[in-house]
């Protein structure tokens, strides 16, 4: 039994990610925390849009902590609900990218992360900083960052195409679109400066990775107070293709190529690119994003 003191707990799992290879995940989280002695409301859902409309009419009880057993997916789920509320968000990994647990240190194995979990519920949360975007059909928040180039295009490709199911899609999806790559224009705001660029990948990141590792911005902090404006000029296929390795090591930043800004606020235009926030669909540009120091407590 932990020392911590009893907790009421909601854990919202979501059960088909990693296309469900890891619905049992749910279950082991919520039988480690009562045995710890907590009191769990447990939330299933037969579809995304009821599971959160459940976890936001938990919260109206005022729990404790929201724990998302997922993928980034249920991260931008807890994101979006906790956003400046201060109630902890706690993250047991389960999806196909887990960026934002990459970030913030957890790691991927199930009793790992049950066990890192319990340990940040001993000694508290810590505070980190989110992105606020804000867009012709509202506004939401994100912790990993905003896409808006290439990313964004496979994105949108994959979740437009009925087969195959799985994560191949994504792979053909990307594909498709290498062979179609072109640079887009730009129209940016930086910090009140307004600029033209020409670019084939952009993103606007709070994290260290997008996509399930990949590192555009690896020196990023997520308790920085500032966001790292990534762009990548025009290229060739062939040059993109001898790069795009390199962003998964995080090698690509000295590239001449590559402009890593430190920014507060940026807004960004562009036609027909449809944005994508932690891998959810925004939709299309114009958006301004925005950073907000200390907007979120996590568990981690």
């Amino acid at each position: 039994m932990t020392a911590t003191p009893p907790r009421r707990l909601v854990v919202a799992i979501n059960p088909t990610a990693s296309f469900g290879r890891t619905s049992a995940a749910g279950e082991q989280v919520v039988q480690a925390l009562r045995a710890d002695g907590h009191h769990v409301d447990e939330l299933r859902a037969a579809d995304f849009d009821t599971l959160k409309a459940e976890a936001r009419a938990a919260l109206a009880g005022h729990p404790d902590a929201l724990i998302v057993v997922g993928g980034d997916g249920m991260v931008s789920l807890g994101v979006n609900l906790l956003a400046e509320s201060g109630v902890p968000l706690g993250i047991v990994p389960t999806g196909t990218g887990n960026d934002a647990a990459l970030g913030l240190g957890i790691p991927f194995d199930l009793a790992a992360a049950i066990a890192h979990l319990r340990a940040a519920l001993a000694r508290g949360p810590r505070t980190i900083d989110l992105g606020r975007l804000t867009h012709q059909g509202g506004s939401l928040w994100f912790a990993c960052a905003l896409s808006a180039g290439f990313d964004a295009l496979v994105n949108e490709r994959a979740n437009l195409m009925r087969r195959p199911r799985g994560a191949s899609r994504y792979t053909i999806a990307l594909l498709i679109e290498l062979l179609g790559l072109r640079a887009r224009t730009y129209s940016l705001v930086v910090d009140g400066e307004p600029r033209t660029v020409s670019s084939v990948l952009l993103a606007v990141a709070n994290n260290r990775s997008i996509g399930g590792g990949m590192l555009i911005a690896p020196a990023a902090l997520l308790d920085d107070g500032v966001l790292d404006l990534f762009i990548v000029a025009p290229v060739k296929r062939l040059t993109f293709l001898r790069i795009f390795p390199k962003v998964f090591k995080g090698t690509h930043s000295g590239l001449p190529i590559v402009t890593l800004t430190q920014v507060r606020e940026v807004s960004i235009d562009a036609r027909d690119i449809v944005a994508y926030a932690d891998g959810e669909r925004v939709g299309p540009l114009p958006v301004t994003v925005t950073v907000v120091p200390g907007a979120l407590q996590v568990l981690a």
